[in-house]
């Protein structure tokens, strides 16, 4: 199996290549920073194009995602969006999409600091969410048991840097599951802050890879 499993937090939690975070004894799957639509913000703000293609590579990895695990609940950990415009901007064939992978789940849209408002997409829209001893938010806080998003972490290992979960024994930060993502390094000093102890970084790509680093 090319995921990783472990305990956080009295939870048991898998971690996915993709960049997903599955909790099997509740059925959940988590998913953080979409950023669906980049490509049309960034034309629109600045008129650079990019090829348009990250909402169907997104949409795949994720319908991907959901197939292996077959989760009831969904979480969208903030930033799904690029901005509210993009969201308003999906073209129906994405938003059919979309509501195909929401149709019997329940779906949780977290707010982020790109998507603060609700949108016209299905599924509920909360500022954080708990789940067993977890509580899921976009930003990190000082909160104990807590999964976030928003730093898009990345760690390096042998010369090449990827996407990775960061964790402790009291926070685990996602990586940025949508496909024109960049990220921080995971000794970022903004990172680093918020970690007390030892670190463990889980690379994804291929295969989900356990590295500690500090």
């Amino acid at each position: 199996m090319n995921a990783y499993s472990f305990l956080f937090c009295q939870t048991r939690c898998t971690a996915l290549p993709s960049g997903a975070l599955h909790l099997p004894d509740h059925d959940v799957l988590c998913v953080s920073d979409l950023h669906l639509g980049k490509s049309e913000r960034i034309a629109r703000r600045s008129g650079v194009m990019l090829p348009p293609y990250e909402v169907v590579e997104t949409l795949q990895k994720l319908e991907t995602d959901i197939a292996a695990t077959n989760p009831d609940h969904i979480i969208c950990l903030g930033d799904s969006f690029d901005d509210l415009d993009a969201a308003i901007s999906l073209n129906e064939d994405m938003r059919l999409w979309l509501a195909r992978l929401q149709a019997g789940k329940t779906w949780v849209w977290i707010e982020g600091n790109h998507d603060p408002g609700p949108v016209d997409m299905g599924g509920t829209h909360k500022a954080d969410i708990t789940v067993g001893t977890l509580t899921f938010r976009h930003i990190a806080t000082n909160a104990t048991a807590e999964v976030s998003g928003h730093y898009h972490p990345k760690h390096r290992v042998t010369g090449r840097s990827r996407p990775a979960f960061l964790c402790d024994t009291q926070r685990l930060i996602m990586p940025a599951y949508g496909a024109y993502t960049g990220g921080l390094a995971s000794h970022a000093p903004e990172l680093r802050k918020l970690f007390n102890g030892r670190i463990m970084a889980i690379l994804t790509g291929h295969k989900a890879i356990p590295v500690p680093i500090t």
